[in-house]
């Protein structure tokens, strides 16, 4: 269950002045009704609190919630226990089904013109899978021959992604914490409709969260070990990006994890170690919270006028045991407002 603790303020001063036929306002005072009105929605805080899961699933790692539109399915995945799960939101959590893998599963998405398969980044490459699953094929791998051979893909795992207005796939690989510690060795990749594969970045600790300005002149991206989203002018026909600078930074303690955005722009960003999901501005102010019952949840999606919380099983009991109980959960709270539309990968499998 999800409780509205602050229901947002909807002023209708402007509208009520400046519609009613029979009264003739001051200009002054349509000003005055319009500053008012905006002073009103940016000082709300709207906070909302998460009692109970939607599925209380105990999952190691449940990351990468993606909601398939048409069927009305929720589509996560369980990084530890190399699991994807499929739910449809019509019929409840009875409806649940999963598919096991070899090896992790870190982030999905929609292949245009194949609606029954979906793309993935795995731990080893790029890769895709029909939605009823046993059929994993890899489409490209991360690391070069040498890092082959110097045995980095066993030590390093995708994490997080998104897809581009043009069909380009972006995946994050960090240090798989299975194999040894985070460390500033991970990268992020993107693949092209065409094939190509590139290497975008070096250098990041947890590569999370990506996401596109409305105008798509910015590229958002996060690293969770510097505790920051990144902020990257983006060239929307070439895929590059350049001057990297600071969008969001976390309290200590804390880090934004996944994220994404509603038709509005603001960001719903998943606050590890924080028990709450901040939404923010575009211009970086954070103007509501979703308040979960395990401390570090890890990734948002929309599904409707609805979120969906994935989280982590908590690694501190002793210190955090109100955390326990729900940790590796999955959480859903109706925020009133609808997420952007995601974009299918444009590759060829």
């Amino acid at each position: 269950m999800c409780t509205h603790l602050t229901p947002p303020l909807h002023p209708h001063i402007e509208y009520h002045i400046s519609t009613l036929p029979w009264l003739s306002t001051p200009p002054s005072l349509i000003l005055f009704a319009k500053l008012y009105t905006r002073l009103c929605s940016e000082s709300k805080m709207e906070t909302f609190k998460i009692n109970e899961p939607y599925l209380d699933l105990r999952c190691g790692l449940s990351e990468g919630p993606f909601w398939e539109r048409s069927d009305n399915i929720l589509r996560f995945v369980d990084i530890v226990n190399k699991k994807v799960y499929r739910v449809n939101l019509e019929q409840g959590p009875s409806s649940l089904k999963e598919i096991s893998y070899d090896d992790s599963v870190s982030v999905t998405a929609e292949l245009e013109g194949a609606k029954d398969s979906f793309l993935f980044g795995g731990k080893y490459g790029i890769g895709f899978d029909k939605k009823s699953g046993g059929e994993p094929k890899i489409l490209q791998r991360y690391w070069s021959e040498e890092e082959e051979k110097d045995g980095k893909p066993k030590k390093m795992r995708a994490n997080d992604g998104a897809v581009d207005s043009k069909g380009r796939f972006w995946v994050s690989a960090i240090c798989d914490p299975a194999e040894t510690t985070f460390k500033p060795e991970g990268a992020l990749f993107r693949l092209d409709p065409d094939g190509q594969f590139h290497r975008i970045l070096n250098g990041v600790t947890i590569g999370n969260g990506i996401s596109w300005s409305e105008d798509e002149k910015i590229m958002y991206f996060t690293d969770t070990g510097d505790r920051s989203i990144f902020a990257y002018d983006f060239d929307k026909e070439t895929g590059n990006i350049s001057n990297k600078r600071v969008f969001f930074l976390a309290e200590e303690g804390t880090g934004p994890d996944g994220h994404t955005r509603d038709e509005a722009g603001n960001f719903w960003i998943a606050l590890w170690g924080s028990w709450k999901v901040i939404r923010v501005s575009p211009e970086g102010k954070i103007t509501g919270e979703v308040h979960v019952p395990t401390r570090c949840p890890t990734a948002v999606a929309f599904a409707g006028e609805d979120i969906y919380i994935t989280s982590e099983s908590e690694h501190e009991p002793e210190k955090y045991p109100e955390s326990v109980k729900y940790s590796g959960s999955i959480f859903r709270c109706h925020v009133g407002t609808r997420g952007k539309p995601t974009v299918a990968a444009k590759l060829k499998v």
